[in-house]
């Protein structure tokens, strides 16, 4: 038993060091944690938070503030809209499936704005229980690989031009990686534009992160309806936020550090990779039995209408 206690350590090492993709850590820990070896749940579920808000400040390192923020003036108005469209429509849904109020969020934001990222830094703030994030994580990584396989094939059978197929990628498909992946796959204008508006539609991690801290600080911890609870109603202000925007703001600053921000952003997403694998670490058997179909309901039906009015938007105005 000693030596599968070892594997807890060498994983979360090795899913840092290869930069494994978000979907491949998140079974391996849920693979470590089903033969028993995480015998300190509580400490390392606390390594893993910290590690989420070390990796998302990183990740700002990548994105060029100002750059993005006037690439995505174009789309200010259906990004808002899409994502308040989703995030009601999401809360919606689970009170009436009855999901837990951080399941239900946590689906919700991964589908309005960009997947693992956005749903790691808002466990960051919610600091959810292990499979209420690790549901959230699964469901939003299956469906980024079907987006990934399937809306190329879409795309050219509907003959979608370039900036159509950009636009609807990027609007539509949860993770910023499977937005590359698919705009790479239909052509190079169709890969700069889907990835450019995405690291837009990504600053809206930040708002909406900080709306949702207050939320969960303000109002009660009912999963049929947030009702307010009595006492001190400070917000525990997500300071790792300020720290994304900081080094977002120093890459656009100091350009001359471009390639600084670069191996930041580097070690941001590896170390991302390395939280999943502690989240899905976190796991027991009978934590899975507790996520249940539901969540998967709500993602899935989120994401249908999601892309088939992204479609409709790429198709009738690009």
């Amino acid at each position: 038993m000693k030596a599968i206690r070892w594997l807890l350590p060498i994983g979360t090492l090795a899913c840092a060091g290869l930069g494994v993709t978000a979907a491949v850590a998140l079974l391996l820990g849920i693979g470590v944690a089903l033969i028993g070896a995480n015998t300190e749940p509580d400490r390392w579920h606390h390594y893993a938070h910290r590690l989420l808000q070390g990796s998302v400040i990183a990740l700002g390192a990548g994105i060029e503030l100002p750059v993005v923020a006037r690439a995505g003036m174009d789309g200010l108005g259906v990004t808002l809209i899409s994502i308040s469209a989703v995030l009601v429509l999401g809360d919606f849904m689970g009170r009436a499936l009855k999901i837990p109020r951080h399941t239900r969020w946590l689906v919700s934001v991964g589908t309005a704005i960009c997947g693992g990222s956005a749903i790691a830094a808002v466990s960051a703030v919610l600091k959810p229980q292990r499979h209420e994030a690790a549901a959230a994580l699964g469901i939003v990584f299956l469906l980024n690989a079907v987006a990934l396989v399937v809306f190329p094939v879409v795309g050219h059978w509907l003959h979608m031009s370039q900036p159509a197929f950009g636009w609807w990628a990027a609007l539509a498909i949860h993770d910023t990686s499977s937005v590359v992946g698919a705009g790479m796959a239909f052509g190079a204008q169709a890969l700069t534009l889907a990835t450019t508006i995405k690291l837009a539609r990504a600053l809206w991690i930040v708002p909406v992160t900080l709306l949702i801290a207050y939320l969960e600080k303000r109002f009660g911890h009912e999963d049929n309806g947030m009702e307010r609870v009595d006492g001190d109603s400070r917000i525990e202000f997500p300071w790792f936020i300020l720290g994304f925007i900081g080094l977002a703001f120093l890459r656009w600053a100091l350009p001359g550090l471009e390639s600084v921000g670069d191996s930041v952003a580097w070690v941001g997403r590896h170390g991302l990779s390395a939280a999943l694998f502690l989240i899905g670490a976190g796991l027991s058997a009978e934590a899975l039995r507790k996520v249940g179909w539901t969540p998967t309901v709500l993602g899935v039906g989120l994401w249908i209408p999601t892309a088939a009015c992204a479609l409709v938007f790429a198709l009738s105005f690009h």
